[in-house]
């Protein structure tokens, strides 16, 4: 490799679990890109500063837990989609001289709902999307634009929002989509779940979790056992990694 290789990356933190990086670098392998593809772990959003100034050849950046949201105010422009999520998870930066533009965009929405289209049934009105952060309004967005009626829940109660001790048994078959957009349960954390009464599921459930490592977790099993479909997020990842690329070379 030469210091002049395009570069590409993640930021977020922690980063153990990142699908990113094998994904981006077994492309570039397969289709004989010259590029690399880096992790940079940052305890602080705004290391993402020296991150930008330090990596001259950087031409673009996904973005993960827990800075989708707070990343917008490093940027010059936001794409309108994205600015109306309230969320970014891809970064296109441009260089002319001295002068670094950022530019945000949202690809969540295309890969959550290119996703949990082929799954969804007349049954499926409405949903409950467990989280209320980055990850959260994309999912929103994109349940929404699918015409389902989504209510948030969270560990806090809130405007417009349930708690986990407002899931009773109505309200659980009353929703028959579920999302998690939690890191609960990721790796090295999989034995963590979100806290809702799976007792209440039935097989009309259909039961998203956007974790993907491991690809089975404590809330897509406890969601099964009561006889509940259920998806990781692997294919959303896959879906978000190629349409943040076609925007990196646009």
């Amino acid at each position: 490799m030469t210091d002049k290789l395009s570069t590409y990356g993640l930021i977020g933190h922690p980063l153990g679990h990142s699908f990113s990086q094998r994904y981006f670098t077994a492309k570039f392998a397969a289709a004989g890109i010259e590029a690399r593809y880096d992790n940079f772990d940052i305890p602080s959003v705004d290391d993402l500063t020296g991150i930008i100034r330090n990596n001259p050849n950087l031409k673009g950046l996904n973005v993960t837990i827990p800075y989708k949201e707070a990343v917008i105010r490093f940027l010059d422009e936001i794409d309108p989609k994205a600015e109306k999520i309230g969320a970014v998870n891809v970064l296109r930066i441009t260089r002319n001289g001295n002068d670094v533009r950022l530019k945000g965009f949202n690809t969540d929405v295309t890969g959550f709902t290119e996703s949990i289209r082929p799954y969804l049934k007349p049954c499926h009105d409405k949903a409950l999307v467990l989280g209320t952060g980055g990850a959260s309004k994309a999912v929103v967005a994109g349940l929404e634009g699918m015409g389902l009626k989504v209510s948030h829940v969270s560990r806090r109660s809130g405007s417009g929002q349930l708690t986990y001790d407002d899931l009773t048994e109505e309200v659980m078959k009353e929703h028959t989509v579920i999302v998690n957009a939690t890191p609960l349960g990721t790796f090295p954390d999989t034995e963590s779940c979100p806290p809702i009464p799976y007792r209440y599921m039935t097989d009309r459930h259909l039961c998203f979790d956007l974790v993907y490592n491991p690809a089975d977790t404590m809330f897509m099993k406890n969601s099964r056992r009561h006889g509940a479909t259920t998806i990781n997020g692997s294919e959303m990842l896959r879906i978000q990694a190629e349409e943040a690329w076609k925007i990196w070379n646009s």
